[in-house]
């Protein structure tokens, strides 16, 4: 049995089948599920911003035009969705909500591999929180751009389509990011 892509479901959905509509909202529900966990911490509102998230979707369907590839717009309208809600309830997201860096950033700490003691376990958990911090206090445009990358697995250009910006700015955005965590990281070793 041949899988629909997601052009042809769109054009079926755009055609006026809901069934189709139905196929990828179970293709992508647990992915924008995760996105949605990045920005918010209760089981309540996740649930309630993606299903709003794929309302949106659903209702603007026939303005889709096929530019960019569907699931990276419907990244776009989850984001976008979470943040506007995080916006209304005068709420920031929970620090607990970003725990990955890149390679590069983890790799500047010799022991944070090897956990086979408590010690070590300890200063993970230390240098975890320092992580945390480091990008909650981003600004909100790398923030982003460092989570869609880091946690999203996005390329870059799938980020600019999200973030509606060029490549070579969110290139920049991700460096930025990444150079404020290794720098909060170096700070650390030097206490």
């Amino acid at each position: 049995m041949a899988v629909d892509t997601d052009a042809e479901l769109v054009r079926r959905v755009q055609d006026g089948d809901t069934r189709a509509f139905d196929m990828l909202f179970e293709r992508y529900k647990h992915r924008i599920h995760s996105l949605v966990s990045r920005f918010v911490d209760t089981h309540e509102d996740i649930e309630e911003i993606v299903q709003e998230s794929f309302i949106k979707a659903y209702k603007a369907m026939p303005r889709f035009r096929g530019e960019s590839q569907f699931y990276t717009w419907l990244y776009r309208i989850a984001a976008n969705t979470a943040k506007n809600y995080l916006a209304s309830r005068s709420r920031r997201p929970a620090t607990s909500d970003i725990d990955i860096v890149d390679d590069a950033v983890v790799n500047e700490i010799p022991n944070l591999h090897e956990t086979d003691n408590p010690e070590n376990i300890l200063e993970s958990l230390e240098l975890e929180q320092i992580i945390k911090r480091a990008i909650q206090e981003l600004e909100p445009e790398l923030k982003s751009a460092v989570t869609l990358r880091e946690y999203a697995g996005l390329s870059y250009e799938q980020i600019a389509d999200i973030m509606d910006c060029p490549v070579g700015t969110v290139r920049s955005r991700i460096f930025r990011a990444r150079e404020a965590i290794a720098t909060r990281m170096r700070a650390r070793e030097g206490n």
